[in-house]
């Protein structure tokens, strides 16, 4: 019955969010329209799963068109479409003049700023520097490879980063105590396989310690395991975008993450579905009480269930407030903290545009800290947290009361780095191919050794970065 409870809140939840979001709000919203003929200023923007979303941006748009006496066409288009789409109409030179994809940091945007497809923001951001936290501004600093020259090509609005997460009332079930999880790599990792058995010695079969995606079918499985990279010290490149891979102790690295994290599903520790999950897996597995703990990319796990505190709501008000848990890493293997590799959120302005000055106008407008604030709490419903430190004394961020969004800007607040895909571009094609997920998948599933595992993504690595134009 647990289980059942769980996976109808999930379903409606994604129902309810994808049905409502079909819905115009309002009237400046031309939602999965054609672009109009008479190329007025456009903005594209990814389709948010809760109205909400979307209606937060038409309000900021309507509000800078009373403001500015100016007017702007916002296309809303799903997640999955957005990139593409992006890159059929700069195929066919008909791009929007700003876009904000919720996934365009990866492998879309350093892309385009090495092709001198992106307008130069440096005048927006500088002003604002001083606002910003210094990850958030590196992560934005992208290399032209016809200026031959760095700069600011997109504008930082909220960051995300990869949590632990667990259930404190199954872990009463197994006997252990919260209060001893351990912070020394090793020990951490073996408390949820002693979890894990202590559940299976209680006739609990069907609950896996580790919720860990092993799968090449989306983005979950390199956003964990580079966090197992970062831990054993592996450096892939250096500021400059020049590729560290000779370096004996860093394939050392890269062997040691790949034996510890494949071992863990070799082991029976991980539920043998994990290796075909797509983003979603680890998700539902959790929600479902199918995996003692998980690692997520966002929040969006606990948040599932910050409902509005009522009468038909308390099941939710339960599992978020008291069952569910966020916590931040143990420490490094040598010890020391480990670093957290931010996903960066980034809008963009498009060198093709006709309407640079309308497109600036408009991104001052939202990057003023009440209107972007505004964004990240009604349109992110917290799972995309500030990148202006400013922000984070809104009651909403730091509510002692809330045992998820103060622990993750904790976490946040802590050492991190931007993803190697600003350093060099060619690192997103690494990330696209899934070149750490098929390594963890040869070893789990063909039989290869970690070291052969290893050496072959070190291979194509290389190989990437050699043709990369």
């Amino acid at each position: 019955m647990r289980k059942q409870v769980f996976t109808l809140i999930l379903l409606f939840l994604l129902f309810f969010g994808l049905a409502t979001c079909s819905h115009n709000t309002p009237t400046n919203l031309a939602e999965n329209s054609l672009p109009h003929q008479n190329q007025s200023f456009r903005i594209w923007w990814s389709q948010g799963f809760l109205p909400e979303e979307n209606e937060v941006v038409a309000r900021l748009i309507d509000r800078w068109e009373k403001e500015s006496g100016k007017k702007a066409e916002l296309r809303l288009i799903p997640l999955n479409n957005i990139d593409a789409e992006t890159q059929k109409a700069l195929k066919d030179g008909n791009p929007p003049d700003v876009l904000y994809s919720a996934t365009a940091e990866t492998n879309l945007i350093p892309s385009l700023a090495w092709q001198n497809q992106l307008a130069d923001v440096s005048d927006l951001i500088n002003p604002l520097k001083y606002l910003y936290n210094p990850t958030a501004l590196e992560a934005v600093y992208f290399q032209n490879n016809i200026s031959k020259k760095r700069s600011y090509y997109s504008l930082p609005i909220g960051q995300q980063a990869t949590h632990i997460l667990y259930w404190r009332n199954l872990l009463q079930e197994s006997g252990l105590n919260e209060q001893e999880i351990p912070t020394n790599w090793d020990n951490f990792w073996q408390y949820w396989k002693q979890a894990q058995d202590s559940l299976r010695q209680n006739g609990k079969s069907d609950i896996y310690g580790l919720g860990l995606t092993m799968s090449a079918l989306g983005t979950d499985t390199f956003l964990i395991f580079q966090q197992f990279l970062e831990a054993y010290n592996v450096k892939i490149l250096d500021k400059d975008g020049n590729l560290l891979l000779k370096d004996p102790a860093n394939r050392e690295g890269i062997i040691k993450a790949l034996k510890q994290y494949a071992n863990f599903y070799k082991d029976g520790y991980v539920p043998p579905s994990s290796v075909e999950w797509k983003d979603s897996g680890n998700n539902v597995s959790f929600l479902e009480s199918q995996s003692l703990m998980t690692a997520n990319g966002t929040l969006s796990i606990p948040l599932t269930q910050k409902l509005e505190q009522n009468p038909y709501n308390k099941l939710s008000t339960d599992l978020y407030l008291n069952k569910m848990v966020t916590r931040g890493w143990p420490e490094k293997p040598g010890g020391g903290e480990l670093t957290s590799i931010l996903g960066v959120k980034q809008i963009v302005i498009f060198e093709a545009s006709q309407h640079k000055a309308e497109a600036k106008s408009f991104l001052s407008y939202l990057l003023k800290p009440e209107n972007l604030n505004q964004f990240l709490k009604e349109g992110g419903k917290g799972r995309i947290i500030p990148v202006m430190p400013k922000l984070l004394q809104d009651s909403y961020w730091n509510n002692p009361t809330d045992p998820h969004i103060p622990i993750a800007i904790k976490q946040l607040n802590g050492l991190t780095r931007p993803s190697y895909e600003v350093f060099n571009p060619a690192y997103s094609e690494v990330l696209s191919q899934n070149i750490w997920s098929k390594a963890i998948l040869s070893i789990v599933k063909d039989g290869l050794s970690p070291e052969q595992a290893g050496d072959e993504a070190i291979a194509k690595i290389e190989q990437i970065f050699a043709e990369w134009k």
